[in-house]
């Protein structure tokens, strides 16, 4: 996905969206109309009335758009698999105010997978933010625990957030830095 230059749509009908950076959910109404500020990894950043919003890929019908995919992993996935899988989920979430992912952004700290007896896998992801008080830190750690536990063979995503060490902008790619001016 892309992100858009303030494309217009009309909700097709009520859905519940995230006010950012408050991080407050809230339900929009059908008929509601605004503006697409960024769609990438699957969410969209809606401007409506003088607020940011982030939406769930999973409601992109409500603005018009298709909604995000299932990962698929190949038959008798292993570990590496997953993780790679897992990986891949990682960079669709977003920052809904930067148009980086957090793999990019250097948010990710760590991320291991661990098979369980029943053949079912645990992902476990360490992960901090850029602001220690971002109100969006748990709609981060929803986005990416749903994102994880839409992977095939995956039973759950224990996502925790950190603050050690404190994020810094080293910590980002140097794409990240690049496209940011922050070199």
């Amino acid at each position: 996905m892309r992100t858009h230059d303030n494309e217009p749509f009309v909700l097709s009908r009520d859905v519940k969206a995230v006010m950012v950076p408050a991080g407050i959910e809230i339900e929009l109404k059908s008929g509601q109309s605004g503006f697409i500020t960024q769609a990438l990894g699957g969410s969209f950043t809606l401007y409506m009335e003088g607020n940011l919003f982030r939406l769930a890929g999973s409601d992109a019908d409500a603005i018009g758009k298709d909604v995000t995919k299932a990962p698929e992993l190949p038959p008798n996935s292993t570990e590496d698999d997953v993780l790679s899988a897992a990986w891949d989920q990682l960079r669709t979430c977003y920052d809904p105010e930067i148009p980086i992912n957090i793999v990019d952004l250097g948010l990710i700290y760590e991320c291991t997978v661990s098979a369980q007896p029943d053949g079912q896998r645990v992902i476990n992801v360490r992960l901090t933010l850029t602001a220690p008080g971002c109100g969006m830190g748990d709609v981060l750690v929803q986005d990416i625990r749903q994102k994880l536990e839409i992977i095939p063979t995956v039973a759950t995503a224990d996502v925790e957030l950190v603050f050690d060490p404190p994020w810094n902008q080293s910590m980002m790619s140097e794409a990240a830095r690049l496209q940011t001016g922050m070199f």
